[in-house]
């Protein structure tokens, strides 16, 4: 869906934002938002929308729709874990998330004070009827159910576009410093993550061949450019072992001996089974440290990092993710 009017758009927004960073922003609150955005990717943008009486409202084009939400929403549902990191960071407060599979960082929200909104593929819609909120955001994991979840109330797709990471991370924080007046301290910590991927980019240029994996049920897969974690390739700027993977979903499967032929540098490691369990689980360590993979040059030079999941693969662009996902990929330069 990445149309050129959308292109305009959020380029105008992206220009806006950097440019507001460690800034007082005028839009903070009060009135409609003026922000307009689109840009080559598929997060949600932003138009304005004003009646004369009326509180301030928001209209948000996304991947599967179109919302309008009043700013400073107070009953808050949330449906992908990147979000709910970056309402945390900013102090903003939600109603109701899926305590299930919530990553050990955020789990504060396991606390009967917040309703339990069912899981990431399965809402409870009985239980969100009755909370009648007043936005719902969702990421990919939910989105089958956006036709009944937009019944209860705005629904809002919050995605991060993998192709296009940088562009979609800042369009979403974006919308949530507007939708929730915190448009200044939005501006302020991306600025800070640019920062710090800028300097972790001009060192990992010249840190040798990276490979990343994920490990489940005793099985690996490779992920390149483009990725659900390419941005360690595309923003970061280490080097793939094999600019050819397939960017899957799930990534490309792969064996122990591709992995020795392609002999990495610097070896990524993510364990899914430690945060989604399933079928013959194993620990990342006991699949990828065997006799050959121990005779590539990450083994041996000690460049095997394992990855923090809650981070990597339940959540994933927030503001406390993507800056542990920075921390945690920077180790690999020092």
């Amino acid at each position: 869906m990445k149309k050129s009017f959308v292109l305009i758009i959020l380029t105008v927004m992206l220009a806006s934002v950097l440019s507001a960073c460690g800034a007082s922003n005028a839009n903070k609150s009060g009135g409609a938002t003026t922000a307009q955005a689109e840009a080559a990717t598929n997060a949600p943008t932003v138009a304005p929308t004003e009646a004369p009486s009326a509180p301030a409202e928001m209209t948000i084009k996304h991947e599967l729709g179109t919302a309008t939400v009043k700013t400073n929403p107070a009953k808050v549902v949330v449906f992908d874990y990147g979000v709910l990191d970056t309402l945390d960071k900013l102090g903003i407060e939600v109603a109701a998330v899926p305590q299930e599979s919530l990553p050990e960082y955020l789990a504060k929200y396991k606390d009967g004070k917040y309703e339990n909104a069912g899981t990431l593929f399965e809402p409870d819609f009985e239980k969100l009827n009755a909370l009648k909120p007043d936005v719902i955001f969702i990421g990919g994991r939910t989105s089958e159910a956006y036709g009944e979840l937009n019944k209860i109330a705005p629904t809002i797709l919050m995605s991060v576009d993998y192709a296009n990471y940088e562009q979609s991370f800042a369009a979403n924080l974006t919308i949530i410093g507007q939708a929730f007046g915190e448009d200044t301290e939005a501006a302020k910590e991306l600025a800070a993550i640019q920062a710090a991927s800028a300097d972790l980019n001009a060192k990992a240029a010249n840190a040798g061949k990276t490979l990343i994996l994920l490990t489940t049920g005793g099985k690996m897969s490779a992920f390149g450019p483009g990725s659900r974690f390419g941005v360690i390739h595309d923003v970061f700027g280490f080097v793939p072992a094999d600019a050819a993977i397939e960017s899957d979903t799930h990534g490309q499967s792969v064996s122990n001996e591709y992995v020795l032929e392609k002999n990495p540098d610097i070896l990524f490691v993510v364990d899914r089974d430690a945060v989604a369990g399933g079928e013959g689980a194993q620990p990342a360590k006991q699949v990828i440290e065997n006799d050959l993979i121990k005779q590539t040059n990450a083994f041996k030079n000690n460049k095997i990092f394992y990855l923090d999941p809650g981070y990597w693969y339940l959540s994933g662009g927030g503001l406390i993710s993507g800056t542990e996902m920075i921390n945690e990929a920077a180790k690999a330069v020092e």
